[in-house]
C-alpha cells in the first residue's frame, strides 16, 4: 500500500515484540547524530509525521527514558533493549526511525548525512536558517 508515493515499510526490535511501519520514499534522507545518546545506540535517523507511522504491536513493551531538555521521548523494547524509534526534540509532532530497525532496508536508498548533535542548538539554528533560504 502506497501514501503519496511512498510505501509503507515494516521494521522492528531485535526480539520483535515492537514492530512498526513507516510510509517511506524509495530515497530517503536520514541523519547519523553525534550526541551523547545516538552515537552510543548507533541510530541513524528517518523523520517522519505522525501520519506516516504506525505502531503494529508491542506498546506495552515499549518503555521510555528521557534527558537534558526531556523533550525527546527516547523509546525501547524493554524485553531486548532495541531502540527502533522515538519522539524526537527536532521534531516533538513526528517520529524517527532507526534506519537500521527496517526490515529491508538494502532497498532503499538511504542517503546519510551528518547532524551535529553534541552541538544540537547552533546545528538547528544552522540548518533552520539554511531552510529559510531557500
Amino acid at each position: 500500500m502506497t501514501t503519496e508515493g511512498h510505501i509503507w515499510r515494516s521494521g522492528g526490535c531485535h526480539c520483535g515484540a515492537v514492530r512498526f511501519e513507516a510510509a517511506l520514499p524509495d530515497v530517503v534522507e536520514a541523519q547519523a547524530c553525534n550526541c551523547s545518546m545516538c552515537e552510543k545506540v548507533g541510530f541513524i535517523h528517518v523523520i517522519v509525521p505522525e501520519s506516516r507511522f504506525r505502531l503494529l504491536q508491542g506498546a506495552e513493551s515499549i518503555t521510555t527514558y528521557t534527558f537534558n531538555t526531556g523533550v525527546a521521548q527516547h523509546t525501547f523494547c524493554k524485553i531486548c533493549g532495541v531502540k527502533s524509534f522515538y519522539r524526537p526534540r527536532s521534531n516533538p509532532d513526528g517520529w524517527s526511525v532507526n534506519a537500521r530497525c527496517l526490515d529491508q532496508a538494502d532497498a532503499l536508498d538511504i542517503r546519510i548525512e551528518a547532524f551535529d548533535g553534541r552541538h544540537w542548538e547552533a546545528h538547528a539554528a544552522a540548518l533552520a536558517h539554511l531552510s529559510q533560504e531557500t
